[in-house]
């Protein structure tokens, strides 16, 4: 395909690119943005495109890989890594409620409506919340796999409805 045409069709497609663009980021900005470097990474990559392939569809892909790059990026960026001695920062959840009376009143009332259940969903279920697999789990109480992960669901569904006014 010439250089002229090319850019033609890129033009052709700018408007739909930048509906597209604003369909990703829910954002005037970054929507100009996400656009300005699909332009770019479209003319840059001319020698790539193969003339009987849908070039707006080829646009399209190449938007959308550089929004989910651009996405997986900045959660990377976002990341904290805890350097502290026995990882201090991450053993404290950020807003676990402890800082005040009523976050403790509802850990209470969490943990009691735990204990309501029997053995054999409780078991499961708080060794479940404590970090075990489901593997582990059903190894440990001699169950079958699925016997944990439905007795995990329902406990959760249970807690779920019991706890209601806690949102």
């Amino acid at each position: 395909m010439n250089s002229i045409k090319f850019s033609k069709d890129l033009l052709n497609v700018q408007t739909d690119l930048y509906r597209f663009a604003f369909r990703l980021t829910k954002n005037r900005d970054d929507a100009s943005d996400l656009l300005q470097e699909t332009s770019l990474k479209v003319l840059d990559n001319h020698d790539k495109f193969a003339e009987e392939t849908n070039f707006k569809a080829w646009a399209y892909t190449l938007m959308r890989n550089i929004f989910i790059n651009n996405y997986r990026k900045t959660i990377r960026e976002q990341t904290y890594v805890d350097q502290t001695d026995n990882l201090y920062h991450l053993n404290i959840p950020q807003n676990s409620g402890f800082d005040s009376p009523e976050g403790a009143y509802s850990i209470a009332e969490i943990t009691q409506a735990i204990n309501s259940f029997s053995k054999e969903y409780r078991q499961p279920f708080t060794m479940h919340v404590a970090g075990y697999k489901y593997e582990n789990i059903a190894e440990e109480m001699n169950l079958p796999l699925g016997t944990v992960k439905s007795r995990i669901f329902f406990t959760r569904k249970k807690l779920q409805q019991i706890l209601k006014d806690y949102k």
